[in-house]
């Protein structure tokens, strides 16, 4: 049991590290593109870097998520949560910005 133990934590070490790069490469090429949209005048350029980042937070959530496999005490379980009750706080507010985008660019056309 220890040994199983042992496994799940150094996989879980590995696959968190991983997701945190994917969150923040997600993060910088979204504003790469943002930036670029911006320059070109882009009307989707608000709406792209919103997906992005709400895209980023899934996958920087899902590691704060896999974090409580291997938290010990319940100091480190209440800061995970209040990390991930942020980091779902801001996902919902991007895909809200979203949704009113997508119903203004409705009703303009």
């Amino acid at each position: 049991m220890h040994q199983l133990e042992t496994i799940l934590n150094g996989l879980s070490g590995y696959i968190i590290i991983i997701l945190e790069f994917m969150g923040v490469f997600i993060i910088a090429i979204s504003g790469i593109k943002g930036f670029y949209n911006y320059t070109k005048h882009s009307p989707e350029t608000k709406r792209g870097l919103a997906k992005g980042l709400a895209v980023a937070l899934e996958f920087k959530m899902g590691s704060e998520i896999l974090r409580t496999v291997v938290v010990r005490e319940w100091a480190e379980i209440v800061t995970v949560a209040g990390i991930i009750v942020l980091r779902a706080a801001l996902a919902f507010l991007i895909n809200w910005e979203i949704r009113e985008e997508d119903q203004q660019e409705l009703k303009r056309n």
